[in-house]
Parts: structure tokens; sequence; C-alpha cells
């Protein structure tokens, strides 16, 4: 498939991609075709169905709020955290779901200036308690399904369609699978460096001396100029600056009912004391407060970079602060400077990304957190190294070592929360990234396990787990911890 960096890191919100990100933009994508079509007007019920790791810890991680964001026509991509308390306020105060709405404020301006017919949202008494969950049933094609309806006023079905959510916000709707595999396939065999394995990738690396940011940079001038690119990548490292650095201004507890105190404002104040300098000998306690507060903002349902999941959000963003402040010069450099660093650290990361998607997965409901957590790690290390001066051989490298030190991760949140372990465990996983990379710098890039071989073993090892340890909140911590 043809993947992009930005397909890897898009802006959503949390909790969860799979679990919010996902359902909303499946939902924003029914009412959208629909509304397409001209169907809105014939609309006067509707049926939401959510079945497998949705319906069971659905709850905990946003998702049927998200649905009925999405139904109103809510962009993940867009929303912004106020928007979303004001619209959920007022669907719990009325019980009506504005069917469409945003699509409509969207279609607004267009319509003035083409005459074109503006859709008109649906006012239906519809919310939270209306959605039906199966938990215990898991579809073929992924434990995160949902099926919507639209229904006419002698409940008749007007329009239906079954949406997976298959983790990093991706969605697939049944049917079109085919559709898309077919213009990803196109779209791959334009790029100048196809790849869909670590080998493939190292290969065209060796060929034409390249590293393996500037194959993944190549690849994306397919479809954007590089001054795109390179403006997309600077949004994205904003928008995580931007998530730490609202975490921080956050004090109290967490939502959702287990109390979990915000830890990043306190920490940061502690730290600022006692290194007020930047002193190297503090840069795990940076980076492990880095890692805490976008996960911490996740968890509020603030505004993240799925990185390349919300559960593994602070990743790849405590890492890239590890290399913006504490490579060599790093203090002296300019913010030109600083933009090339970030890009090919993410570049390179996308590119392993890419590998994940290809040959496995990076959703907790199909293969635990190690397709999450171990994932991001994985990146991370990647990006690290390619920013160290690794060789393609070392990249690679430092992407297996991390990923080889996750493998068999259970996901098990305590209240299908995504507090504990994930906050902690990003922070843990992150230091794994940077280990992983500085043990890759210090060989030559030889190694008996390649890339290939532990993501093809991590995603048996998903396959062979239990399902109660893959996001359904039916075992380990999940069970074994009163949530109080």
């Amino acid at each position: 498939m043809a993947i992009s960096v930005f397909d890897l890191f898009t802006v959503g919100i949390g909790p969860s991609s799979s679990h919010t990100v996902g359902p909303m933009r499946a939902a924003h994508a029914f009412v959208a075709a629909f509304a397409k079509r001209g169907g809105l007007a014939s609309v006067s019920g509707l049926k939401v169905d959510l079945y497998g790791s949705l319906a069971a810890t659905g709850r905990g991680h946003g998702t049927f709020t998200a649905v009925l964001l999405g139904l109103e026509g809510y962009d993940p991509e867009t929303v912004l955290p106020e928007e979303v308390d004001r619209a959920l306020a007022r669907i719990e105060q009325t019980g009506e779901l504005q069917l469409g709405a945003e699509l409509a404020d969207a279609q607004s301006d267009d319509a003035q200036k083409t005459d074109a017919k503006r859709t008109e949202p649906r006012s239906l008494r519809f919310g939270v308690d209306d959605i039906v969950l199966h938990p215990l049933t898991v579809l073929p094609r992924h434990t995160n399904g949902m099926r919507f309806a639209a229904l006419d006023a002698s409940g008749n079905t007007l329009d239906e369609q079954l949406y997976f959510s298959v983790g990093g916000g991706f969605i697939i709707r049944e049917g079109a699978e085919e559709a898309v595999l077919d213009r990803l396939e196109a779209a791959l065999a334009e790029q100048p460096y196809p790849f869909r394995t670590a080998a493939e990738l190292l290969e065209h690396c060796e060929r034409d001396g390249l590293s393996i940011a500037q194959v993944m940079l190549a690849n994306e001038l397919v479809a954007r100029d590089e001054a795109t690119v390179r403006a997309g990548l600077a949004h994205i490292w904003d928008v995580m600056e931007a998530c730490k650095n609202s975490a921080l201004e956050r004090t109290g507890v967490l939502p959702g009912g287990l109390n979990v105190r915000r830890r990043a404002p306190d920490w940061h104040r502690r730290l600022t004391e006692q290194d007020p300098h930047r002193d190297p000998v503090f840069w795990q306690e940076w980076v492990n407060l880095v890692a805490l507060a976008v996960n911490e903002e996740n968890a509020s349902g603030g505004r993240v970079v799925t990185a390349p999941t919300n559960g593994a959000a602070g990743i790849i963003p405590a890492v890239l602060f590890y290399a913006t402040h504490y490579l060599p010069n790093a203090a002296d450099w300019s913010n030109g400077e600083k933009q090339r660093v970030v890009a090919d650290f993410l570049l390179a990361a996308a590119a392993v990304g890419v590998l994940y998607k290809e040959q496995a997965s990076i959703s907790g409901a199909e293969v635990g957190c190690q397709g999450e957590v171990g994932s991001a790690s994985s990146m991370a290390a990647a990006g690290l190294a390619q920013v160290l001066g690794g060789t393609p051989a070392q990249v690679e490298n430092a992407a297996e070592i991390a990923m080889e030190h996750n493998l068999g991760l259970t996901c098990d949140p305590i209240g299908g929360l995504v507090q504990i372990p994930c906050i902690e465990r990003n922070a843990i996983a992150a230091s794994k990234a940077i280990n992983a990379a500085k043990m890759a710098l210090m060989g030559d890039g030889s190694h008996h396990v390649s890339l290939d071989e532990v993501i093809v073993t991590m995603r048996e090892t998903g396959r062979d787990m239990s399902e109660k340890y893959k996001e359904t909140a039916m075992g380990g911590l999940a069970v074994n911890v009163i949530e109080c």
C-alpha cells in the first residue's frame, strides 16, 4: 500500500485513535456520503451498533460520544476540544442530535458562491443510550466494528454501512476494500521507491545511496511538492508541542472516574527548578515528562497527533524532544535547522510505521499493546538513529531492537481508560527507543534478527494472544485492580 507520513501522523482528539478518532471518522463518512446523495431530508431515525472492543471499552475510550460528534459532521482532524465540550453538553441537555449540522456549516460558503443547494441538518432524538452494544460479538474483518443505519419515518432502512476502525484512526468500509486497495496499489506503482518490507527499503537505500528519510521523502513527493511536505511535518511537530504545553497548564485529576492525578505540571515545576540550564544528566527526566504530558492531554480528550496511535502518542514527541535538545549543538540550531532535523526524524519513523501497517498491525484491539506502544517505540528509535547520523542498516537495527523488547505487550487498561498503565508505559517506551538507537549506533548495522522477522513475530504473537488481553478490559490489570 502507498501509506503516507501524513496517514501515520494525523491530528485528532483523545483518548484513542482506534476507539475515538476512527469511530468519529466513520460516522462522519457515513453521514457525509448520505448527505451528498441528498438523503438527509428523509431521515427520521438512526441505528448505531458497536461490536467487539468498541463496545467493550467504548465508554472509557470516548467511542460513544465520538460517534455522536461524527454524525453531526465533526471531523477529528479539525475539531477543537472546546467545540467537543459545547456539542456534547448541548446533546446531553436537549437529547437531540443535529445530523449533518457541521457539514452544512462547511458547505455554506460554497453554496453562496455557486448557488448550490445547502445540506440542511436534521434534528433527531438520539443519544449515547441509543447506541446498541455487542461486546462479545467480534465480526470477521476486525474486532472494532460499527454499523450505521439511517431510517425513514416508518422505520425502513434508507442506508446502512458497516465500518471497521483498524488502528491509528484508519477506517475501512465493508464493500470498499477492493477499491481502496486498487487506489493504494496504483499510488504505490507511482512511487520511485515502493517498499513493503525492511529488506526492500534497505535495498533502495543501498542501490541509490539514500538514507531511509530520503527514500520516504522521495515517495511523498509523488503527491505533494517538497515545501508542502515540510510544512506539513512542521505542523505535526507544532501540534505535538502544543499538546505537551497544554498539559503543563492543567491541574487536578483526569476524567473518567479513576481519579488519576495529573502529574505533568508539578513535574515540570520541579524539573525547571532542579535543571534550569538543561544539564544532560537530566535528559531522562525531561523525556519522561514530555511523554507523561502528551498522554495526560490525550487522556483528557485533548488535541493530539496519532503517532501512530493515540494510546502511544507520547513516545515520538518525547524522543523528538530528546533529539532537539540533547543532540550535539542542538542549542545553537536555527529554527530552520531544527525543522530539518524534525522532518528527517518523522520521515524515517514513518518509513518504519509503513512496515508495521503492511506486515502486521498497529491496533491494540488486534495485536495488543505491542502493536501500539511497541510500533511507536520502534518508529521513534528509527527516527532518532536517523538524526544521530546512523546508516540505513543502523536505523533498521534500532527499530528492530525497540520492537524486540516490546513483544508480547498486552493491552489491559483499567476501566477501559487510556490512563493506567498507558501513560507511564509511553515514558518507559520512549526511554527504550533512545537506548535502542544508541545501541544500534554502537554497532555496524549487522544483527541476527531482522526488522522484518520481528514484525512478523509481533503479528503472530498478537494472533496467539488471548482476546482478554487485547483492549477488551477483560483481563490483566483491568480485572485485577480495583477501580477507585
